[in-house]
């Protein structure tokens, strides 16, 4: 096949080796441009940019002197192949044009030249300069007017071309309007679905009822584009399911004791909590050699004081060493987070930080082990609530940075898709490389934000600065508790002791709607209790037996439980559509 695929690539990202294996599985034939090179192009959010890969397109196109070659230059980053070369040249062969760009909903970067666009009858009007596949004289031709700066638009420059009447018809350039070849998704993600279909998957645009070949997830799309790519192509699919997951391991089988990773555990005490002496008991039993081990734990509760004394007084010589953060230093918790991060970075024999808050189930005594094995930058298993449709990962966004249901949700949760899944968020437990805090999470501040919660603040910023980071699901192998759920909703009693959990930290729900229905007598059988809306400032408090509360439970509703000072409170709570 006589085809050429052109991408420009200064440094080798997740998303480039996605880009790179996808294409590999298709045998298309890949040249990279700009190995070594610094980036002067812009970013993807900010026009103009782009510059620097017209540069070397022009630069590479030279050295072709065959007329009939094709080439084909895609964005690699945040694009991934779903079909192979022969699919790609028989599409753009029934264009019946030399050149074909991909095409676009939205206008971009210079609006006011939307009316000198051509018209179509159906499709998209706007050129993509993100991918575009023609033979090797006409891009020549096309690009022989090139003399901008790295900084330039590409966009701009492709699309000045394209509404130039006499350019657009000599260089014979089309666009690919109803996404046969390439699929943009900003502006498209309502069109776009997953299609399982004869052992293979494929994205399928359900506007025009095509098959793309290339999917690109050009601007604020990254997430949607990490969506798809933990499926196409063939990484799962239900007759195998994950293809991915025995790639690239780092066994640890046959090791001595002294040449397993050296890992820094990171225990965080931030509220009462039930049960730490039994969090330390399944701490212990962990299968991992304890002198390989170093221990960060940071207690912000008094009343664990004596948990955590006895745990040590037992077993602190068992490890390598142990650092502990007590409530007389009054250490906020996160400056706690980024002392534990700096015990890694520090530690010049520190290969993992592994981030546990105490109230996880560790039932899995290999867990630590596994996702080791697993070899990934940044890596969190699933964790489950018995009788709860809760888990510590979101599969997809809000445009607000919120909850949002990822199609595949729900068969994860349930255990009807496990494998490796790129997810946009994770809290409680994850397992983060040494490396990757030294150099792209070296910041100090990566909990902080104007105006997100820490926990969200810290996955933005690992998205930005890793860009890829795996959630990992295999039943009865992983988990750090068990999997019980309901479809619609589910439901549990809460109770609420000064002595114990005498209150909730500040959270939202992973539900629509949430109902506390109170179970006993405020003033008789306890004192305090109820439940603040931190925006609005509002408390609310159960008046009598039986009286039942209604709010939302994702977005607008941030709310606490606020303290039961005496007695025991009993409250029963549903979640509806969770």
């Amino acid at each position: 096949i006589n085809l050429l695929v052109l991408t420009v690539a200064t440094q080798e990202t997740d998303g480039f080796r996605r880009f790179l294996r996808s294409a590999k599985h298709f045998n298309y034939t890949i040249k990279v441009l700009g190995r070594g090179e610094s980036w002067k192009g812009g970013d993807y959010m900010s026009p103009p940019g782009g510059g620097q890969k017209v540069r070397l397109l022009k630069s590479a196109l030279e050295d072709i002197q065959d007329e009939n070659r094709v080439i084909l230059l895609v964005d690699s980053y945040d694009v991934i192949f779903s079909s192979g070369p022969r699919e790609l040249l028989k599409k753009f062969q029934q264009a019946k044009h030399r050149v074909v760009f991909s095409a676009e909903t939205l206008i971009w970067p210079d609006r006011h030249l939307e009316d000198k666009h051509p018209h179509v009858r159906e499709g998209k009007r706007f050129l993509g300069a993100g991918g575009f596949i023609g033979y090797a004289p006409n891009l020549k031709q096309m690009l022989s007017d090139w003399s901008g700066a790295d900084s330039d638009s590409d966009q701009l420059f492709f699309t000045k071309l394209y509404i130039n009447p006499e350019k657009r018809k000599s260089i014979n350039i089309t666009l690919d309007n109803k996404c046969r070849l390439f699929q943009n998704l900003h502006g498209a993600l309502d069109e776009v679905v997953l299609k399982f279909e004869d052992g293979r998957v494929r994205a399928r645009n359900v506007l025009y009822n095509t098959l793309p070949v290339i999917i690109h997830g050009n601007g604020p799309t990254k997430l949607q584009i990490n969506y798809l790519g933990n499926y196409i192509p063939h990484l799962w699919m239900f007759e195998t399911g994950c293809t991915l997951c025995n790639e690239g391991l780092r066994p640890l089988s046959g090791l001595q004791e002294s040449q397993y990773p050296m890992v820094v555990i990171g225990i965080f005490i931030q509220q009462p909590t039930p049960f730490v002496s039994v969090f330390f008991e399944r701490l212990l039993n962990l299968k991992y050699p304890k002198n390989r081990l170093q221990l960060f734990i940071y207690n912000q509760e008094l009343h664990h004081e004596p948990h955590i004394r006895s745990f040590l007084e037992y077993h602190e010589s068992e490890y390598q060493g142990v650092k502990l953060i007590g409530p007389e230093e009054d250490i906020d918790p996160l400056t706690s987070r980024d002392i534990g991060f700096d015990m890694c970075r520090d530690n010049i024999d520190c290969e993992y930080f592994f981030s546990i808050d105490v109230d996880v189930v560790l039932k899995n005594e290999d867990m630590l082990r596994i996702l080791i094995e697993l070899n990934k930058p940044f890596i969190a298993p699933m964790m489950t609530k018995p009788g709860r449709l809760w888990t510590n990962f979101w599969g997809a966004l809000s445009a607000d940075g919120y909850y949002a249901r990822s199609e595949d949700y729900m068969d994860i949760v349930k255990g009807r898709r496990m494998g490796l899944w790129n997810v946009p968020y994770i809290s409680h437990i994850f397992l983060i490389k040494a490396d990757t805090l030294r150099t792209d999470l070296k910041d100090p501040d990566l909990f902080e934000s104007a105006t997100l919660d820490p926990d969200m603040a810290f996955c933005s910023k690992v998205r930005n600065k890793v860009r890829q980071y795996t959630q990992i699901t295999r039943r009865n192998k992983i988990h750090s508790n068990q999997l019980y759920s309901q479809s619609m909703s589910s439901r549990h009693i809460s109770l609420y002791k000064p002595d114990e959990q005498p209150a909730l930290r500040p959270h939202h729900d992973a539900s629509t709607f949430t109902i506390n229905i109170a179970l006993n007598q405020l003033g008789i059988d306890y004192q305090g209790g109820g439940c603040r809306f931190l925006r609005y400032n509002c408390s609310v408090n159960a008046p009598r037996r039986g009286w039942a509360l209604l709010h939302p439970g994702r977005l607008t509703h941030y709310h606490e439980g606020l303290p039961t000072v005496e007695g025991v409170r009993y409250i029963s709570v549903s979640f509806v559509d969770p």
